[in-house]
């Protein structure tokens, strides 16, 4: 039966190099780091699944805001966008949840596996351009928070971040800068961190010295991820983070192939 329990003698320094990694893949990318975090505490540290949610949960909260300073500093977080995209991602973690227990895993991430493709594909035709702005009327801000409410579910079904889904949908369907993209998907990063942490904290499922190491090390490091976006223009940018997309692909395919068909 599975316990609540973290492993009896931390990885340290296992911890430390995931947080290096996450650090520098959450201000370059605009994600949470979840996506590394979740796989590597469960494969690779022997933390069990629950523990490594919720302690993912809390460790991408100090990356997040280390990014989104450096990034606000430059005038490239939108703080509406943000806010439209957690009320739709807040909406939809649960409906993300329930729909876990109704449909086939499997489908699911073959589904999540095809979109990512297509997510690819337009990382290659569409260069953003970094003087863009997105005017949010009515009908965008409708879209935008239907994004978040996409995000939100995928999130629940699949226990990954957002920022892997909305940093290239901003791109791709609104024209957003890839710089603001990402500094306002880690601005949602944090808010969906902080809300789910409690919960976890409530119901015991986080190692918080865990999270606080992982979450230290990669906030210090984020900066250099920020500043290794600044310097890549729009279609190297683009070509990068397709290429993490790829390396995103072939994480889900191990874990599809690796399951037994239920």
């Amino acid at each position: 039966m599975e316990t609540s329990a973290a492993p009896t003698r931390r990885n340290w320094f296992g911890l430390v190099l995931l947080g290096l990694a996450v650090g520098v893949s959450s201000g370059l990318f605009g994600i949470g780091g979840g996506i590394i975090i979740l796989p590597a505490l469960v494969y690779l540290l022997g933390f069990r699944t629950r523990i490594a949610v919720g302690t993912s949960l809390l460790a991408v909260i100090l990356p997040a805001i280390t990014g989104v300073v450096s990034y606000a500093l430059e005038g490239n977080v939108n703080l509406l966008m943000a806010v439209l995209l957690a009320a739709g991602s807040t909406v939809g973690a649960p409906i993300g949840s329930w729909l876990l227990t109704v449909l086939p895993q499997r489908a699911v991430k073959w589904g999540f596996i095809a979109f990512m493709i297509v997510m690819i594909i337009s990382l290659f035709l569409v260069v953003p351009s970094r003087g863009s702005v997105v005017h949010i009327d009515l009908m965008v801000g409708i879209g935008i928070v239907a994004l978040g409410l996409f995000t939100g579910v995928m999130s629940g079904l699949l226990g990954i971040g957002g920022g892997v889904i909305v940093v290239p949908l901003l791109v791709v369907l609104f024209g957003e800068s890839d710089l603001v993209a990402k500094g306002t998907s880690l601005l949602m990063v944090i808010a969906t961190g902080l809300s789910g942490t409690v919960s976890n904290l409530l119901r015991k499922n986080v190692d918080a010295p865990a999270a606080l190491v992982i979450g230290g090390t990669a906030a210090l490091v984020t900066p250099l991820g920020v500043w290794a976006a600044y310097a890549l223009s729009p279609a190297v940018a683009n070509i990068v983070f397709a290429v993490f997309l790829g390396l995103v692909i072939v994480r889900m395919l191990i874990d599809v192939l690796a399951r037994p068909k239920k």
